[in-house]
């Protein structure tokens, strides 16, 4: 009983594990993996304003740097597993080391999905934007005047587009779906977006499938699409989504579906092995379901924690997600999975207004544009398992604090 807890994945969610495991008085050895040079640090404003320029590397860090040391969590980094061996309870280390456990969380995050080589997705200046390298390599690249192109036009790609555009760059965004956000929002919202970006000067290609990109000398620029049209480029920044980062599990033997199964106390299905984040797939509303947010990060791993100390209560978020995007932030609550109904509600301030979704009359979510209220109140309905109804919910005179009761 003398093996520590390890944790593998140093992110949003192994240190929110860690700190929760230590909260809970667990007093044993702790050991928190990660294969970057850099401590943990938050994710999602590397492409907003650390790309911008507005943080550096210290405001980035979850934690700071002595927390480790006085939490006595023993933090490794540039280490990286490469074999899980659940019998054994051991993993082996990419020198060749092997580590046991007596438990084991993983929280290994996600990787984003690149273009194929063979449609030029290796070439130099086709990139992504998911580690602290990936925006120190682009950072230097971006000049004002250069040419954009952002392959993806969900919140990824249309926060790129939203920095990029602001540094006085020129950017065209390309969708292969009928409409930007089409797999995450409603059209109600799609077009708020269009319209913002369209007034910073962004172009927005819809429909527009990608060929492929192409290059001269060695670096891309152009960009091929489908119906024949060639987009210069001095860069191309790819944001389609990320991929649950399972291999080691799947290696291992582990459930894996859509990520790493758990059930609602975030257990796989190996009983001293756990997982939580973005790799994790877990049972929610009857549907198993993997949540990309700092919010899911951040209570999936606590709840996992908890329950590896022993509790046993099921995990039922209310999910909440954001997105910056010029002086526009989204506030979205609740997800809206199966939605059959829509309402708009303008803000009281210019350019605000929120978005509510509904499945047979019930609220599910609730998307927020610079309406902070309006927010607060469907997050509110939602946790209380309450409806605002949608002819009040439409209604900028009705009162949402009395709807509630």
């Amino acid at each position: 009983m003398s093996d520590p807890i390890v944790i593998v994945g140093a992110g949003q969610a192994g240190v929110a594990l860690a700190a929760k495991l230590r909260a809970l008085g667990h007093a044993g050895r702790l050991i928190l993996i990660g294969d970057e040079k850099v401590p943990p640090y938050q994710r999602p404003p590397l492409s907003k304003k650390y790309v911008s320029g507005e943080l550096d590397v210290e405001r980035l860090l979850i934690r700071p740097r002595d927390w480790y040391a006085e939490q006595n969590v023993e933090l490794r980094l540039e280490e990286r597993v490469v074999a899980l061996w659940p019998r054994e309870h051991e993993l082996t280390l990419s020198d060749g080391a092997r580590l046991r456990y007596r438990r084991l969380a993983l929280t290994s995050g996600a990787r984003p999905r690149t273009l194929p080589a063979e449609i030029g997705g290796a070439l130099p200046g086709v990139v992504t934007i998911r580690g602290l390298a990936d925006a120190d390599a682009i950072i230097p690249q971006l000049k004002p005047g250069m040419r954009l192109v952002v392959v993806g036009g969900g919140y990824i790609g249309l926060e790129a587009a939203a920095v990029t555009a602001a540094k006085g760059m020129q950017v065209t965004v390309i969708e292969a779906a009928e409409r930007i956000l089409q797999r995450v929002a409603a059209a109600e919202t799609s077009a708020y977006f269009r319209e913002l970006h369209r007034c910073h000067g962004v172009t927005i290609r819809e429909a527009a499938g990608l060929e492929r990109t192409e290059g001269v000398d060695g670096r891309v620029a152009s960009v091929l699409l489908k119906d024949g049209t060639v987009l210069p480029a001095d860069l191309v920044i790819v944001g389609i989504g990320v991929l649950p980062n399972d291999d080691l599990a799947r290696a291992a033997g582990l459930a894996v579906e859509n990520g790493i199964s758990v059930d609602e106390s975030g257990r796989t299905s190996d009983p001293d092995i756990f997982a939580a984040g973005d790799c994790a797939s877990f049972p929610w509303q009857g549907v198993r379901t993997r949540l990309e947010s700092v919010q899911n990060a951040i209570e999936q791993a606590e709840h996992a924690a908890a329950a590896m100390l022993g509790a046993a209560a099921p995990y039922n978020p209310v999910p909440w997600f954001w997105s910056d995007q010029y002086d526009v932030k989204l506030q979205i609550a609740g997800l809206n999975r199966g939605y059959d109904q829509v309402v708009v509600r303008p803000g009281k301030r210019p350019g605000s207004q929120s978005v509510w979704y509904y499945r047979q009359g019930v609220l599910i979510a609730v998307d927020a544009m610079n309406d902070a209220l309006a927010y607060a109140f469907g997050k509110k309905a939602l946790e209380g398992g309450k409806t605002i109804a949608p002819a009040i919910a439409a209604d900028p005179t009705a009162d949402l604090k009395a709807a509630l009761g």
